[in-house]
């Protein structure tokens, strides 16, 4: 069965398109700058050459139509026809308290997915877009959401609930959702494979860092608590986002600087993290080299960041009484030597021993970088989370 997956953002579509009978990727590619008349389709055929192609692509509806057009092109295409696709999988950021596992889209799934357009401004309105465009350019094509917030629905309610007044949970449902649920189910079923061990035996930690950051406690398998809240801003430190904060900082900082509530909400999320105490970048890896340089500001904030970060699984390992592994994945959770190390060194009352060497490996092969014998394993694991889109989709469009 071929499988089209999606993910679509405001001015932008990421696709990659797999033959499930190996679960092999046929092509990838993204369209970028959608809305301009200089808008970027780059498409990569497996085994072929990379294409790019620059155009005026006005909408989600157009660039649906450009990558369906490029998939079947005679040189560049690696289908025959459109009607060799089976199903698209799309990621949607929030699914709320609505949705606990992928389904498949219906008129109900997407008059509750804009029902959630609050919760997800920036997020669920594209993937919608994504969703409509498809709907026109593959009108017999079954669809499939996937939504990041579905795995965090086993959550209890003593670790998703806000100390507010229960009256804005029951109005308005503000209360933890976390995100990135794709990947961190996806990187903790390798690990328990890794480990030789049933998944619903372990704890857990696995720390999802890339320019978003997030940390999941997972016990016997599912989701116990997770770092980001209502929306991806709370948490650890980030790129461009303050992670936590008091929240007495906010009409502090709106009344001292005459700020409007826009402006305030851009400030923590845009121009907060590693960018607002580095000065200089929010990539970890500029972070890492200005610091071995010696920029006191870039090693400032990368003490910050690993401190966040550390101080999170350690609380996890409280909160489940335990821990048997924690988990590095994502951008710089698989390629940062320096984070990982700087982690795990401040970590051995848990029992963690690093090995050097096999942290300074560069592999894309799930790998421990813990000593054999440490009471607590740490492991590398790449994630791959439009994969499990697929894999969710062609299941539920087999049933």
């Amino acid at each position: 069965m071929i499988i089209l997956v999606m993910n679509a953002g405001s001015s932008s579509l990421k696709y990659q398109l797999y033959n499930m009978e190996d679960e092999s990727v046929l092509a990838q590619g993204r369209v970028e700058r959608i809305g301009m008349d200089d808008s970027i389709l780059t498409h990569e055929p497996t085994g072929g050459i990379e294409v790019n192609r620059v155009s005026e692509i006005l909408d989600h509806n157009e660039a649906v139509r450009k990558v369906s057009n490029i998939l079947i092109h005679r040189e560049h295409g690696v289908l025959k026809s459109l009607d060799e696709i089976k199903a698209v999988g799309h990621r949607v950021v929030h699914g709320g308290e609505s949705f606990k596992q992928s389904t498949l889209v219906t008129v109900d799934v997407k008059k509750e997915i804009r029902r959630l357009f609050d919760l997800a401004p920036l997020h669920n309105p594209p993937a919608m877009m994504g969703i409509t465009a498809v709907e026109l350019n593959l009108p017999d094509v079954p669809q499939v959401v996937v939504f990041d917030t579905a795995f965090h629905q086993s959550m209890p309610i003593e670790t998703f609930l806000y100390p507010i007044p229960m009256v804005l949970y029951r109005r308005h449902k503000i209360r933890r959702y976390g995100f990135h649920g794709t990947s961190h189910n996806y990187v903790s079923k390798l690990a328990a494979q890794k480990l030789g061990k049933p998944l619903n035996e372990l704890k857990i930690v696995t720390c999802h860092i890339g320019n978003g950051a997030s940390c999941t406690a997972i016990l016997n398998g599912q989701s116990f608590d997770t770092s980001m809240g209502l929306t991806p801003l709370e948490g650890l430190m980030m790129g461009t986002r303050s992670g936590d904060l008091d929240p007495a900082i906010v009409p502090f900082t709106m009344n001292k600087e005459e700020l409007t509530l826009n402006e305030v909400n851009s400030m923590l999320n845009k121009h907060s993290g590693l960018m607002a105490i580095s000065g200089i970048s929010s990539d970890m890896r500029e972070i890492v080299t200005a610091m071995e340089e010696g920029d006191k500001h870039a090693k400032l904030a990368f003490d910050m960041y690993t401190y966040r970060l550390r101080k999170y699984i350690g609380a996890y390992a409280a909160g489940m009484n335990g821990l048997d592994a924690v988990v590095f994945t994502a951008g710089v959770g698989e390629n940062s030597v320096a984070v990982r190390k700087a982690v795990c060194e401040q970590l051995t009352f848990l029992g963690i021993e690093l090995d050097e060497e096999r942290n300074a490996e560069r592999s894309k092969e799930v790998r421990y970088i813990t000593k054999d014998g440490s009471r607590v394993s740490v492991l590398v694991v790449p994630t791959n989370e439009e994969l499990l889109i697929a894999r969710d989709t062609y299941e539920i469009v087999k049933e």
